[in-house]
């Protein structure tokens, strides 16, 4: 008798209807490039063997120190899982995975593209050069703390978590490598931050696109230079992240064009890129200790 082959996912949103329950929060309509993100919870379920030639899988389970137990087949070999909060399972592109579990829980999935993960490092990377290895049930602290980021920020402001989102995937990307996969790269350490003139290009393209959904692939490239190099770089030479910046440069614009008081406040929040007016009012607050709405009656 043949064997039964995975079913094969080749779209993002291909995948959550095979659940019993559709997910609680996606990045489907977040802007994110290169990653996609589903949170959810699922009764106890046999879901199919299923594989992907166009993402890395990972699995982040969030359910506590409750143990759900599973059997699961991945890459052809059989294994029994005794799963709690924070482990995590790794699926390779092309590789199939099958499950079936015995009580409830919630978990996080996160995908990513194997150019972008194998470009975190060496933007000249061939992804085919850099294979991640399967794994079964294991603990990560690391990836726990960045899919609980992850959930965070599509929480509270998905439509302007693509910056953060890839400089999450990206720190995760490189762990991957040097943890989990057949090519550990070598990190080289650089002291000097970017140079005057790549800091100023930097600089000048975040003003001139405040208004946009800035990704750290897009950031990067200006230089050009790897994510990884360029978020190091980026951090020694302006003491913030590259997401830390773009939220500080907001804030100030809104804080001018508050003070001439010939716009609303959703009119000014929308123009310097914050997703809605409450974010606005948030990072006012956090960064300069009040609302807009006192900035504007000055």
């Amino acid at each position: 008798m043949l064997e039964k082959k995975p079913l094969v996912i080749t779209k993002e949103d291909e995948l959550f209807p095979l659940f019993p329950r559709l997910p609680i929060l996606t990045s489907l309509q977040a802007g994110w490039h290169g990653a996609s993100f589903g949170y959810m919870c699922q009764p106890a379920y046999e879901f199919p063997e299923v594989c992907t030639p166009l993402w890395h899988s990972l699995i982040i389970f969030t359910h506590g120190a409750r143990v759900i137990h599973a059997e699961r087949k991945m890459d052809g070999r059989k294994h029994r899982d005794a799963v709690v909060g924070g482990d995590i399972i790794i699926t390779p592109v092309n590789v199939g995975h099958q499950a079936t579990w015995d009580a409830e829980g919630d978990f996080i999935l996160l995908a990513i593209e194997p150019q972008i993960f194998a470009c975190a490092v060496d933007e000249t990377a061939d992804a085919k050069q850099i294979q991640l290895l399967p794994h079964f049930a294991t603990p990560d602290p690391l990836i726990y703390q960045i899919g609980l980021a992850l959930k965070g920020i599509l929480e509270g402001n998905p439509l302007g978590s693509r910056l953060y989102a890839e400089t999450m995937v990206n720190a995760l990307s490189v762990h991957l490598m040097q943890h989990y996969s057949t090519c550990k790269p070598i990190l080289k350490t650089y002291k000097n931050g970017l140079s005057q003139r790549q800091l100023q290009q930097v600089i000048e393209y975040i003003h001139e696109h405040l208004d946009q959904n800035l990704g750290l692939a897009e950031l990067a490239a200006l230089i050009p230079m790897s994510r990884h190099y360029f978020s190091q770089l980026f951090k020694q030479s302006m003491g913030i992240t590259p997401h830390n910046y773009v939220i500080r440069c907001r804030v100030q614009y809104a804080k001018e064009l508050l003070l001439k008081g010939e716009m609303t406040i959703a009119e000014v929040a929308q123009l310097v890129g914050f997703a809605s007016q409450s974010h606005l009012n948030f990072h006012c607050k956090r960064l300069l200790g009040v609302t807009p709405k006192a900035i504007q009656q000055r």
